[in-house]
């Protein structure tokens, strides 16, 4: 964890967030601004800076961040219309928080090309 970090602040239980899951690798919360009905970010334990950070030891941790991804699209209702799973990587592709996660976006009709 760094304690500087405000998804490690939120993992470690210093900052509150509404949380729909969690286990000993990951968190998945609601995201304070959302972008659709459904946004909700679902961040490792272990603090990433972002994807490029993620070493070959790191694939079960990235394939459980989208299973987690998934089963919250089904408990929210939104596995049948559709959702987007998203990782920004780096400020210029959108990325403000530098801990690695995911942001499942659903709920309403998604455009494409997105950005």
């Amino acid at each position: 964890m760094t304690s500087g970090c405000i998804f490690c602040q939120i993992a470690g239980g210093e900052r509150a967030a509404k949380v729909y899951y969690e286990d000993e690798h990951c968190l998945a919360f609601q995201d304070v601004n959302p972008q659709a009905p459904t946004h909700i970010l679902v961040i490792p334990r272990r603090h990433l800076i972002s994807l490029n950070s993620a070493l070959p030891e790191d694939e079960a941790l990235l394939g459980h961040l989208l299973r987690v991804a998934a089963q919250m699209a089904k408990e929210k209702g939104i596995q049948g219309t559709g959702f987007r799973v998203v990782i920004n990587t780096n400020a210029a592709a959108g990325q403000s928080v530098f801990h690695l996660h995911l942001h499942l976006i659903g709920g309403r009709t998604m455009r494409w090309p997105p950005g």
